[in-house]
């Protein structure tokens, strides 16, 4: 009889997140620590990535370590790449999950009839160039080995537009949002993206799949929470912890005949 729970099992397997600071990276990390996982953490900064390998370690007993790096730059991601392999060997998961949303809030959350096309690429540039240059990289190296997972974050916003009167009165850490077009756009394009990479890599053993969050309680207001809840079969917004538990799957050997598939982790959203 089969011991379904050892197919959850990642002892000996390297791991790597992309975003591995932000609010999903961090908790993805988590859960593929705990379940044993060798973890390289892919973030900008230098120190921040430093210091949550350096807590991820010392709280599950496994080896981690991070490495700062500019997803746009592919000559950059392989290097880090070979780095990789060669601290904590070859990668056989990767949760492509760095996403951008600039460093001018006002250009990003700027309405559609003033949007820039700089802010445009700029997005773009991280949120799908970057995501395929760090497919491209890590899912060759697994092609060439035969075996590989890659889960790719896109949102519950890369399936459906978003519901434009949630945002009155709505702040995130003190401004009015919005989602802006090009968030939704790049976002459907990562789930074109897995489909594709899916058919493409599945005769060499590579599994790609589509992580989509719904809408993630980090520093909303009430009226956000409430309009946004209110739009939900499940009545509420998310909490980081729940998207961990389909990432693990996704990863795993319980999903080995799981491939080219969107997951929507988004409380029923979608299903309305």
């Amino acid at each position: 009889m089969s011991a379904f729970k050892d197919l959850f099992d990642l002892k000996g397997r390297t791991a790597v997140v992309t975003g591995g600071c932000g609010i999903l990276g961090r908790r993805f990390s988590e859960g593929l620590a705990e379940f044993g996982a060798k973890v390289a953490i892919i973030d900008l900064d230098q120190q921040a990535v430093e210091a949550a390998a350096s807590d991820l370690a010392a709280r599950y007993a496994i080896d981690a370590k991070g490495y700062a790096c500019d997803i746009t730059q592919p000559g950059t991601i392989r290097q880090v790449a070979s780095a990789i392999e060669a601290d904590l060997g070859p990668v056989s998961i990767l949760l492509n999950n760095a996403a951008s949303k600039t460093r001018d809030a006002d250009a990003f959350f700027a309405p559609v009839a003033t949007f820039s096309a700089e802010t445009w690429r700029e997005i773009m540039s991280v949120n799908l160039d970057g995501m395929f240059n760090v497919a491209q990289v890590f899912g060759t190296l697994m092609a060439e080995r035969g075996y590989g997972s890659i889960v790719q974050t896109a949102s519950i916003y890369g399936l459906m537009a978003p519901d434009q009167r949630i945002y009155e009165g709505s702040e995130y850490l003190g401004r009015a949002i919005n989602t802006p077009a090009v968030y939704t756009a790049s976002k459907a394009g990562v789930i074109g993206l897995t489909k594709h990479l899916a058919t493409y890599w599945g005769a060499q053993g590579v599994r790609v799949n589509t992580l989509t969050p719904g809408g993630v309680e980090s520093g909303q207001n009430e009226t956000f929470k409430q309009r946004y809840g209110a739009r939900v079969p499940l009545g509420r917004m998310a909490r980081a912890d729940e998207m961990v538990g389909a990432v693990l799957f996704l990863v795993s050997d319980a999903a080995s005949y799981v491939t080219g598939q969107n997951i929507a982790v988004d409380g029923g959203l979608s299903a309305w």
